[in-house]
């Protein structure tokens, strides 16, 4: 699979950047790729050393028809989190 088409966009919420400071980062990555062309990807796209990737697939969120009383599901995604070696740092994640 292609390094473009294995990582989507970095998940930035509060409890992401928490985990970036001590090396760990969290991405939205394609429901196909499994964990070594993440880390590939990873490696290439951030030019980092990825030591631990753990994924693991999110249940769409339901989702409220708009003007009737009718729900259904969003769709699923990946998410994968990769930890890289000490000293190195990915800028998306960096704050301030």
């Amino acid at each position: 699979m292609e390094t473009n088409k294995v990582i989507r966009k970095p998940i930035l919420t509060e409890k992401s950047l928490q985990e970036a400071t001590r090396g760990k980062y969290t991405f939205d990555v394609d429901l196909k790729a499994n964990k070594k062309e993440i880390a590939q990807a990873v490696k290439e796209a951030f030019s980092v050393n990825a030591l631990v990737v753990r994924t693991r697939i999110m249940k769409g969120r339901r989702v409220r028809i708009r003007g009737t009383k009718l729900t259904r599901a969003a769709t699923k995604f990946k998410k994968a989190t990769v930890k890289i070696a000490a000293g190195q740092k990915i800028p998306a994640f960096e704050t301030g």
